[in-house]
């Protein structure tokens, strides 16, 4: 099995693409109204303790993964099982990324195309490009992420000559005190997307540099944070609170309005670049975690299992839910507290507490 590298500004525009993925398709912090770009930045801290958390998981164990520290806790056989829900953890959400760039592309840009189409077609790029390697999805993230910027500046400057961002629609900040803020954040975001990073315990020991990853790592989650703040004011500032809340892509929805002298419109290529990236870059991370789980089982190269897992993949983003109402009520409602509460936290804290053990004892003894 092949070592894969990756470099600090490769794993800097994963975290940031990581981090946006399927966030900026849906939108985040609507719970909030028109506090949701302070409920993100607010989020942006726990966020950097959680990437500092799941940093330390794997650094205390150098070059291992998330399913190689289990093993070194609890030892193989139980390691096997843990990884096994892990995998279908992953493969899970994964999925879900994919169903949420098929309801996109199926429903808001190419209707006429079936939504099983784009899945199959999309997963099966994230195979092949998982079957070249970690390496190539980083370089792929790390080519593509300038346009990123460049197009969200882009977008911000049409909203703005356009006419259609509205700053009083900001209005009134705090409105309802900072109890709905709290809520959005222990309730949503710190499950989504943030905790999500738990699948970065897979890529950590891929870092070339491990002495400067942390600070990266925290670069990273803070322009992220960053970008998500700013969509979520953009957001705010063309549809308002109640037309954001009502429309399945919100983002999408805010560059339709974009027309600067009836030259400049419909810019939905730029908004769309923006969500895919993201979207590939989170479905494919979360697919090689399942396979790297895999591969740790079965002792063999993951790439011997991408074609059926990416094909499983395509197949669970259409039967994940029967409508697109289903799938965000369900993601929303049942995943946190069902799947990444104890995925992306409780099994996570107890094996730091094994592992400090077992360190200490060993070396005591």
């Amino acid at each position: 099995m092949d070592k894969e590298n990756i470099s600090l500004s490769q794993l800097l525009t994963l975290l940031i693409n990581f981090l946006l993925g399927s966030a900026i398709v849906v939108g985040i912090g609507g719970n909030a109204k028109n506090d949701a770009w302070i409920a993100i930045g607010v989020s942006t801290f726990i966020g950097i303790g959680i990437i500092y958390f799941f940093h330390t998981l794997t650094n205390r164990l150098e070059g291992k993964n998330l399913f190689q520290v289990i093993e070194f806790c609890i030892g193989r056989k139980p390691a096997i099982f843990l990884t096994f829900l892990y995998i279908n953890y992953f493969i899970y959400i994964s999925s879900r990324v994919v169903r949420d760039f098929g309801e996109l592309i199926a429903t808001a840009i190419m209707p006429n195309t079936p939504i099983e189409v784009v899945s199959i077609t999309f997963s099966l790029l994230m195979g092949y490009v998982i079957y070249l390697g970690i390496e190539v999805l980083a370089r792929t993230s790390e080519v593509f992420t300038p346009y990123l910027f460049v197009f969200y500046i882009l977008l911000a400057i049409f909203l703005f000559v356009s006419g259609n961002a509205n700053i009083e629609q900001l209005q009134p900040v705090l409105g309802e005190g900072v109890k709905p803020i709290f809520k959005t954040i222990f309730k949503n975001l710190i499950f989504f997307p943030f905790g999500e990073l738990v699948v970065f315990t897979v890529i950590f020991p891929s870092v070339t540099n491990k002495k400067y990853s942390l600070r990266f790592s925290f670069i990273g989650v803070g322009v992220a944070s960053l970008l998500l703040m700013i969509a979520s004011l953009l957001m705010i500032f063309t549809l308002g609170v109640d037309s954001m809340l009502r429309s399945n892509f919100p983002l999408l929805s805010t560059g339709r309005n974009i027309s600067v002298g009836n030259f400049i419109e419909r810019i939905d290529a730029i908004v769309v670049f923006i969500m895919m990236l993201g979207v590939f870059v989170k479905g494919t991370i979360f697919l090689f975690g399942g396979l790297k789980g895999l591969e740790y089982i079965f002792q063999l190269p993951y790439r011997y299992f991408v074609l059926p897992v990416s094909t499983i993949v395509a197949l669970f983003s259409v039967l994940v839910s029967i409508d697109f109402a289903d799938h965000i009520q369900e993601g929303m409602k049942m995943v946190p507290f069902y799947l990444h509460l104890p995925f992306q936290f409780c099994i996570p804290i107890i094996l730091f507490i094994f592992l400090l053990w077992k360190q200490k004892k060993k070396r005591s003894s």
